[in-house]
């Protein structure tokens, strides 16, 4: 049964220069720099005849190509209980919403039940399995004005994933090209 989600992937000079982060909080598991992507909808397991459907709904996928912006960093959760994920934040994007949204749509269509959460765009970069406020705090101070140029996003991709010892192995099961 393939672990599914759907997401964007980041132009590879971007993808080198975050791996630069990983000295600053060195007791986070770093996400490795060639699996950095921004989730559009994060599916889980499922059956092959829903995987079936499910290319089939993405790909009636319309949408023009857009410009996305990779600025600022945080954490999850919010507020006062200790940090667990490290993230860069996304500028807002009209369209990236509209994007998410057509993506819910077809996910929805393909029979997978909907998403319970709000989307709220970012990139993971590090998981934290230990309190360690302090550092990132140092961190997000550091980097707080983070800001990457625009970078034209031209597909959005079906990815399965499969956990292994080392971590994730992520492949692509289906491009939708932007018209």
């Amino acid at each position: 049964m393939p672990r599914l989600f759907i997401a964007i992937d980041i132009p590879d000079a971007i993808r080198e220069d975050l791996s630069r982060f990983s000295a600053d909080v060195p007791e986070a598991r770093w996400v490795p720099p060639d699996q950095n992507h921004l989730t559009l909808r994060f599916i889980g397991d499922v059956q092959p005849p829903t995987v079936s459907a499910l290319k089939t709904a993405l790909s009636g996928l319309s949408f023009a190509p857009f410009q996305l912006e990779l600025r600022g960093v945080g954490h999850f959760p919010p507020g006062k209980r200790p940090p667990r994920v490290l993230w860069v934040g996304i500028g807002e994007n009209a369209q990236l919403l509209r994007l998410q949204q057509a993506v819910e749509s077809a996910v929805q269509q393909a029979g997978i039940a909907p998403e319970e959460r709000p989307f709220s765009p970012h990139l993971t970069l590090a998981r934290l399995k230990e309190p360690h406020g302090a550092a990132v705090s140092a961190f997000e101070q550091r980097h707080r004005d983070l800001a990457y140029p625009p970078f034209e996003v031209k597909q959005a991709i079906l990815f399965s994933s499969v956990l292994t010892p080392k971590g994730a192995i992520h492949r692509k099961e289906l491009v939708v090209p932007a018209a």
